[in-house]
């Protein structure tokens, strides 16, 4: 009986101990998640990421106008974004309500939009850019993302399809307008899909 006890929980330790992820370096970190930005903004850039408990913090504080958000590393896939620092509020309380549980259409529907119509959450009213990369993951070695492209997101909020001359319909390669008419507007746009390899 004691035995099996004790293989039980030597299997829990190493179960655990094999679903945490190591937290890259802070200036790993820092390397791959300005790759979002334009090259001449990357320098002057602030930068969030993961201290070594996992929670977000300030790795680098920055002098120019962009906040750059590091891969979360619990995540299979790398994802790391720079946007314009106007719109920190908005995606602080999108961290907020995801660590809530909060996510998808209703994150913005039934709080982030609300709040901003309330006045509680402030957004821009004139467009800002937000940087999306995108990739299997970051190579320290090689000071590259793999297989990285960039997505580019500019808030227009309240913009719609007639006040643009966009389309709200999505397409790759092309830009869109997504979620017309409400304060988190955004023109969408998505690099082509690279050529399938033969």
């Amino acid at each position: 009986m004691k035995v099996s006890i004790l293989l039980s929980l030597l299997v829990l330790v190493s179960v655990a101990a094999a679903a945490q992820t190591p937290v890259p370096s802070a200036a790993d970190q820092i390397a791959a998640t300005i790759q979002a930005a334009p090259e001449e903004l990357r320098a002057a850039a602030a930068v969030l990421g993961y201290g070594a408990d996992g929670k977000l913090t300030e790795l680098r504080k920055g002098t120019n106008e962009l906040i750059c958000l590091a891969d979360d590393p619990k995540d299979s896939r790398f994802s790391a974004a720079c946007y314009h620092k106007d719109l920190e509020p908005f995606m602080a309380r999108g961290r907020e309500l995801a660590a809530q549980g909060i996510a998808g259409g209703a994150r913005n529907e039934n709080y982030r939009w609300k709040e901003i119509k309330e006045g509680k959450l402030k957004m821009p009213k004139e467009p800002r850019m937000l940087y999306v990369l995108s990739g299997k993951g970051y190579d320290a070695a090689s000071g590259k993302v793999t297989d990285g492209s960039v997505r580019w997101v500019i808030y227009v909020p309240y913009a719609t399809a007639e006040s643009t001359g966009l389309s709200t319909k999505s397409k790759r390669g092309e830009p869109w307008l997504m979620d017309a008419g409400t304060p988190g507007a955004h023109i969408m746009i998505t690099p082509p899909a690279p050529p399938a390899v033969k």
